[in-house]
């Protein structure tokens, strides 16, 4: 929708933060990228290098339903451009197509946050779906570590991180597979 997105309050507690979260704190400019983001249907994917879905459980409920996200991921991988999402964010592939009008994640290695991770957090029957079912359903060859440890698989130009502790590294994988496309 445009402008300051929306925070998932679990994110924001004392124990969540992390070293990168406090330096985004301290970030007046950084923060103010954040406030004035563009709407979805503003953006065309060639004027951007990659595509990153940040976590939360917010995406399982707008942007894997928002046929302009949708939109978005399967031009990007049309176009070449890499796309990670962690956490609860692999929910934007739920309806995502390959070219071939298969489920986008079938037959790639992908990891989000796990159904113990879900019930673990008391949300299981909260949530809509379960990203870990889905990413399954959707032929996607599940992987993940223990709970809340770091886990991140890149399959071609998808990367996908298991939870929040996995955010920072699925930034790094990014920006590692960015920089091996330059080559």
């Amino acid at each position: 929708k445009g402008g300051q997105p929306p925070l998932d309050p679990s994110s924001d507690t004392d124990d969540n933060q992390t070293d990168d979260t406090r330096r985004f704190y301290a970030d007046d400019a950084a923060q103010e990228d954040l406030a004035s983001t563009k709407k979805l249907d503003e953006i065309t994917v060639g004027e951007y290098d990659a595509v990153f879905y940040p976590g939360g459980h917010g995406p399982l409920w707008d942007l894997a339903e928002d046929k302009t996200s949708i939109a978005l991921i399967e031009d990007a991988i049309q176009a070449g451009t890499p796309v990670a999402a962690v956490c609860h964010a692999p929910a934007v592939f739920r309806h995502t197509k390959a070219a071939d009008g298969t489920p986008l994640v079938k037959g790639k290695t992908v990891t989000g946050f796990t159904n113990s991770e879900e019930e673990a957090v008391g949300l299981t029957e909260v949530v809509p779906f379960l990203v870990e079912e889905m990413l399954k359903d959707n032929g996607g060859d599940y992987s993940k570590t223990s709970d809340w440890g770091v886990h991140v698989v890149q399959d071609g130009l998808l990367i996908t991180g298991q939870n929040p502790a996995s955010s920072g590294p699925t930034a790094e994988a990014l920006l590692r597979a960015l920089e091996s496309s330059d080559a």
